[in-house]
C-alpha cells in the first residue's frame, strides 16, 4: 500500500504538468491564430485603401477620387428618394385614414391625462376612459355647434355691413386719386356676373365636390374618435404590438424612444391648447370691445387657426382685419391689426417659452418648411400636423443618437480605474420612462 501512494502521486503530478502543457499550447496557439487574423486584416485593409496603379488598362483609376466619393452618395441619396417617394404615394393613397389615425394621436395625447388622473384616484380604466372620452367629444361637439350658431345668428347684420362697406368702398374710388368712373366700376360688376355664370357647371361640380368632401370628413372624425377611444384604452398593448414589428436588436433604442417621443407630443398639445385659449379670449375681448361683429365666432377661428404655428397666427389675424375693415372702416381694421400683433407678441416671447419650454422648441425656419410642405402633402392637415411631427422626430433622433453613442461605449473596454457607474445613461434629461398610451 506504502509503494502505490507514492505511484499516484506521481502520476497525478505527471498528469497536472502535461494539461498545463496543453494549455500553454492551446493560448499559444490562440494567440498565434489572433495575431494571424489582424495581420490579414491589417493587409486587407492597406490594400483597400492602396492607390491603384494608374495606366490606360485600369479605367477605373482614371476617375478621381472626389467623383468617386459623389457617385457613391448619389446613387444611396436615389435609392432613399425613391423610398421617400413611394412612402408620400402610399400616404397620399390613404391620407384620410393617415391624418384621422394623427388627429387620433394629437387627441389622446390632450386628453390621457385626464385619465391617468381618474386611474390614480381608484376609477377603473375603461370607466375612466368612457368618461373622458364622451366628455371630451361633446366638449368639441359642442363648440362647433356654439360657432354654428353664432355665425346664423349674426349672418343678416354682416350682409348688411357686407353690403354697406361695398358701397362705402365704391364712393371711395370714386373720389380717389386713382381716377375711377362709375361706368368702370359697373364694367366690373358685370364681367364678374357674367364669370359667375360662365362658369356655373364649374361651380355646380365644385358644390358637388363638396359635398363629397363633407362626407370624407364625417368618415375621418368617426376613424379619430375609435382610434382615440382604442389609444386612451389599450395604448400600451398598442405600442408592444408596434415595437415587436422592428427586429429584436432596435427594440432597445426604440422602446427608450417611444416615451419621450410621447411626452414630447403631449407638452406640444398641452401647450399650443393653453397658449391658443390666450389668443381667442384677449384677441376676442379686443376685437368685440371694437364693436367688430361676430367677435365669438372669430376668436374660435383664432383658437383652431393658433394649431397651425404662425401660418395660422397671421390667417386668422387677417379674417378678422377684413371683418373690420367691411363692417367698421379702416381706423378699427388698424386698431384690429394693433390687438392681434400685441397678443403675437407676448405669445412668442412670453407664452409659448414659458409654457412649451426646450422639450418641444422648434427653429422657426424649420416650423415655415414644415407647415409648407405638410399643406403641400396633405392640405390643411397637413400644415396641422407636421410641426408636432417634426418636433417629436427631432426627439426620436436625439435620443437614438444619445442611445447609439452609450451602445458604442458600452461594447469598448472600460479605462483603468473607472466603474460602470461613470456612463451616465440615456434617460439622464430628466424625462419619465412613461409609454405612449399611459400617462406621463
Amino acid at each position: 500500500m506504502s509503494e502505490k501512494r507514492p505511484w499516484g502521486s506521481g502520476l497525478a503530478a505527471e498528469l497536472a504538468k502535461l494539461a498545463g502543457r496543453l494549455e500553454e499550447q492551446r493560448r499559444a496557439a490562440a494567440e498565434s491564430a489572433r495575431e494571424e487574423a489582424r495581420r490579414q486584416e491589417e493587409e486587407q485593409r492597406a490594400r483597400r485603401h492602396a492607390p491603384r496603379p494608374s495606366g490606360p488598362g485600369d479605367p477605373v483609376a482614371q476617375v478621381p477620387w472626389s467623383m468617386r466619393v459623389a457617385a457613391e452618395l448619389g446613387w444611396r441619396l436615389l435609392v432613399l428618394a425613391g423610398t421617400v417617394w413611394v412612402l408620400m404615394r402610399v400616404i397620399g393613397t390613404i391620407q384620410l385614414v393617415v391624418l384621422a389615425f394623427v388627429a387620433a394621436l394629437l387627441i389622446t395625447a390632450l386628453l390621457q391625462p385626464f385619465v391617468g388622473r381618474l386611474k390614480r384616484m381608484g376609477v377603473p380604466r375603461g370607466l375612466a376612459t368612457a368618461i373622458v372620452f364622451i366628455g371630451g367629444f361633446v366638449m368639441m361637439g359642442l363648440v362647433g355647434w356654439f360657432v354654428v350658431w353664432q355665425v346664423m345668428e349674426n349672418i343678416d347684420n354682416l350682409s348688411t355691413s357686407l353690403q354697406d362697406g361695398i358701397a362705402e368702398l365704391k364712393r371711395w374710388l370714386l373720389n380717389s386719386p386713382f381716377h375711377v368712373t362709375d361706368d368702370q366700376i359697373n364694367q366690373i360688376a358685370k364681367n364678374l356676373q357674367e364669370a359667375i355664370g360662365t362658369n356655373s357647371k364649374a361651380l355646380t361640380d365644385a358644390g358637388l365636390q363638396g359635398v363629397t368632401v363633407v362626407v370624407e370628413m364625417l368618415t375621418g372624425i368617426l376613424l379619430a374618435m375609435f382610434s382615440t377611444l382604442f389609444l386612451l384604452y389599450d395604448g400600451r398593448n398598442i405600442w408592444n404590438w408596434f415595437l415587436k414589428l422592428f427586429p429584436v436588436a432596435a427594440r432597445d433604442g426604440l422602446g427608450g424612444a417611444g416615451p419621450r417621443a410621447w411626452r414630447t407630443l403631449t407638452l406640444y398639445v398641452r401647450g399650443t391648447v393653453i397658449v391658443a385659449l390666450i389668443d381667442a379670449i384677449f384677441i376676442g375681448i379686443g376685437i368685440f370691445f371694437l364693436g367688430v361683429p361676430m367677435a365669438v365666432p372669430l376668436a374660435v377661428i383664432i383658437f383652431l387657426a393658433a394649431f397651425v404655428p404662425l401660418v395660422g397666427a397671421v390667417a386668422s389675424g387677417a379674417i378678422a382685419m377684413v371683418v373690420a375693415l367691411v363692417t367698421e372702416g379702416p381706423f378699427t381694421a388698424l386698431m384690429v391689426l394693433a390687438v392681434v400683433l400685441l397678443v403675437q407678441q407676448i405669445e412668442g416671447h412670453i407664452l409659448q417659452p414659458f409654457i412649451l419650454g426646450r422639450a418641444v422648441r422648434v427653429h422657426p425656419l424649420g416650423v415655415i418648411l414644415a407647415v409648407a410642405a405638410g399643406s403641400l402633402v396633405a392640405g390643411i392637415g397637413g400644415a396641422v400636423v407636421s410641426v408636432p411631427l417634426v418636433a417629436v422626430t427631432n426627439t426620436v433622433v436625439g435620443y437614438l443618437r444619445a442611445h447609439a453613442r452609450e451602445s458604442a461605449m458600452a461594447d469598448e473596454p472600460a479605462p483603468h480605474g473607472s466603474t460602470v457607474a461613470e456612463v451616465a445613461p440615456v434617460g439622464a434629461a430628466g424625462l419619465p420612462d412613461a409609454t405612449p398610451g399611459e400617462p406621463v
